[in-house]
């Protein structure tokens, strides 16, 4: 009984497979009469009916340039980050190695420079063998295959995944729209240019899209320097990409190589050396998988979050969130940035040394700005985007504010309080109103009343300033500390600056216009890195850093002097180009007479006694000998935040060390970082020798001039401190 029940079995099927492969004619018939000779198929109502469904098909394919990767450079050149959806870069067919071009067409359609799109003879031994034999065999031409990655491709990129129609899954209706768009297509393109599109939008594995993210992944060389054996074993790749990985799945890769190879010998594309010498060489991998987005950045990763939330932010680029995300990870931007590779190595490595193994996870961070221009030069801290054994890891950027000015987001750690490094700005309003930078304070005075004068043009309430923590006065300013005995008595201002004296510049502060003061800091462009508001320089407290602001605003404020008083916004993005060579909106320089010209040489003037005589003479004492440079030293209440900002002529540099992440409520006392214990962290301790040997390093790459000095009615006639 089984014996009879397995020969109907066998019976069914063979007459099965001859009805297949009656059926598979006639469709064979109607595709080849419908698509090849259309006049001669219109016989037969059926056939008539395929003719009529044929004609209704659409004959126009938009080719739009495939998703490619978009690429984010420094100012000379040095790649920073690649974002992609699709690890593809374009490249014309003359930058191909021959042998990939003939090697696709060996094993993929070798009568592709013969037809017009379609191969009725592929097509009809292809159907004959999948009724007949019971397999699966494709008949698509290389145009049939391009037309199908055009649609899916175009499909992928309007975030319409769903429409997408794998090659398995198509009906025949599917079929006959892919075989007269291939028509359609080879009357409007050349071989070359089909040819060119194919290899450029294939995917060959989920690290490479196109030939030459191929040759980079799996042999780190460029298309057009693929060998034979390297090119056979890629054109393998495409019929099943998984299945003939090298990287999974060496001996079947092998295999399908040498598949190819035998191809191109019979079609006369390589000799029989060639063939040989090919079959007998060794799959030679060198992997290089694709390294997308800022976490995986070669360099700056956080600099690389700035750029693309600037991208992402700005309109310009799409008038939705979406449509700015597809520009950049799909668009094949390339991307100019500011920033100086040479500057970025050496802040990198010096934000990393500074804490060493930081079991603490006390934050470093160090941000560069060319004074005239705004151009951030450098942007580093000593953190990893992702979790690492032994790491400090992040995403947030410890240089740059948590918003832009309208409210977006910027993915930073919303500042720090830049506690004395503030100070200057109080001093430079006192210049500002015609006051001499040695004229004597009274820096006993450590309470302020209740009532005490001070000025405001603009009639705005000074708020209180105090050692307790909710002091609900306004206008007073009670017990005021500074960080050494000693200092609580008269002195020349300029020495009440250089040493950073508390009490000396609230007795600066008493005899200003604090109208004036706000003015001076709204100029500069310092505001609160949390929110983007203004620092409210009626409030006491501020005078002293007491607002978190943010590393990059700090460093370019402090630009402002080393400019002769001119501001310059912040920028990033050089220039921003398309696939198409066309030019998108970029940054450029925004600047403004933000100082008065002598106002700020008198800054610089005292500025540079702070590593000579004041607060930062133990950063380095011998960095003031080599270079014309300046600096101010700043603390935080609780030694949680520690700065020293300081400047050239050519490069001015915020130095950030301490509490980063939490809350910045963590104090800075009786702490142990990289070894040395410290009772309590002052800013030039940690913060300060970071900034010297950084600016030791590279300043002398963007050459300083001698600051200008002050007019000699500014200087005036110094008392005795």
């Amino acid at each position: 009984m089984a014996q009879k029940k397995q020969r109907r079995h066998g019976l069914a099927a063979a007459l099965g497979r001859v009805l297949g492969f009656f059926t598979a004619s006639a469709l064979c018939g109607v595709l080849a009469a419908s698509l090849v000779v259309p006049a001669v198929a219109a016989a037969g109502f059926g056939i008539s009916r395929s003719i009529t469904f044929f004609d209704s098909l659409p004959e126009e394919l938009v080719v739009t340039p495939p998703s490619q990767s978009t690429k984010v450079l420094t100012a000379d050149g040095q790649p920073i980050a690649t974002f992609y959806v699709e690890n593809r870069v374009r490249v014309p067919l003359d930058q191909m190695s021959p042998y990939i071009k003939d090697a696709i067409v060996a094993i993929e359609d070798s009568r592709f420079y013969d037809h017009a799109g379609l191969d009725p003879q592929g097509i009809l031994r292809a159907v004959i063998s999948n009724m007949t034999a019971g397999t699966q065999q494709g008949a698509s031409t290389l145009t049939q295959q391009y037309v199908t990655n055009v649609v899916n491709e175009s499909l992928l990129s309007a975030e319409k995944n769903d429409q997408v129609i794998l090659s398995g899954q198509k009906s025949v209706g599917d079929k006959l729209r892919e075989m007269k768009l291939a028509i359609a297509l080879e009357k409007k393109f050349s071989k070359e240019q089909i040819l060119e599109g194919y290899l450029n939008i294939v995917f060959f594995s989920r690290d490479a899209y196109g030939i030459e993210a191929a040759a980079r992944y799996f042999f780190s060389t460029t298309a057009k320097e693929l060998t034979l054996p390297q090119a056979a074993l890629l054109a393998g790749l495409v019929n099943s990409p998984s299945f003939y990985n090298p990287a999974l799945n060496p001996d079947k890769s092998i295999t399908r190589r040498n598949q190819v190879l035998g191809e191109m010998l019979t079609q006369d594309k390589i000799t029989q050396a060639d063939h040989d010498a090919a079959v007998a060489t060794p799959i030679e991998l060198k992997l290089n998988p694709g390294r997308q987005g800022c976490a995986n950045a070669a360099m700056a990763p956080y600099f690389c979050d700035y750029v693309s939330h600037l991208i992402l932010n700005n309109p310009a680029y799409g008038s939705s969130l979406i449509e700015r995300e597809r520009k950049l990870f799909r668009g094949g931007l390339t991307i100019v940035t500011t920033l100086d590779s040479r500057l970025q190595a050496a802040a990198q490595a010096q934000v990393d040394g500074t804490a060493g193994a930081n079991p603490d996870r006390w934050g470093a961070s160090l941000v560069t700005i060319q004074p005239g221009t705004g151009k951030i030069l450098a942007m580093a801290q000593n953190t990893v985007f992702l979790p690492e054994p032994g790491k400090f890891d992040t995403h947030l950027n410890f240089n740059v504010d948590s918003k832009d000015a309208q409210g977006n987001d910027l993915n930073g750690a919303g500042g720090f309080q830049p506690g004395s490094t503030m100070k200057p700005f109080t001093f430079a309003q006192w210049l500002n109103e015609g006051k001499t930078l040695t004229a004597e304070v009274d820096a006993s005075k450590r309470v302020y009343p209740l009532g005490f004068p001070w000025r405001s043009s603009c009639g705005k309430v000074l708020g209180a300033y105090s050692t307790a923590q909710n002091n609900p006065e306004l206008g007073a300013a009670d017990d005021l500390q500074n960080a050494d005995e000693g200092y609580y008595r008269r002195m020349p201002i300029n020495y009440g600056l250089y040493n950073s004296i508390n009490t000396a510049t609230f007795a600066t502060a008493a005899q200003l216009d604090f109208c004036g003061i706000q003015k001076m800091v709204d100029a500069v462009g310092l505001h609160s890195g949390l929110d983007g508001a203004q620092i409210n320089m009626h409030q006491l407290g501020n005078i002293l850093g007491a607002i978190g602001v943010a590393p990059l605003h700090m460093a370019n404020s402090f630009a402002t002097f080393a400019s002769d008083g001119r501001y310059c916004a912040p920028i990033a993005l050089v220039e921003v180009t398309d696939v198409a060579g066309g030019k998108l909106p970029a940054q450029t320089s925004e600047c403004r007479n933000a100082v008065k010209p002598e106002v700020a040489r008198g800054v610089n003037a005292v500025l540079q006694d702070v590593l000579k005589v004041g607060s930062g003479v133990y950063i380095n004492p011998k960095l003031h000998t080599q270079m014309p440079i300046a600096a101010k030293t700043g603390t935080s209440n609780n030694n949680g935040a520690t700065w020293v900002v300081g400047y050239t002529s050519g490069l001015a540099t915020a130095s950030f060390f301490g509490d980063a992440l939490d809350g910045q409520k963590r104090p800075g006392q009786n702490v142990t970082v990289n070894g040395t214990f410290y009772k309590r962290l002052d800013g030039y301790m940690v913060a300060g020798p970071q900034w010297a040997n950084y600016m030791q390093q590279v300043a002398r790459l963007y050459p300083a001039d001698p600051f200008p000095p002050p007019p000699p009615s500014m200087v005036g006639t110094p008392p005795k401190p």
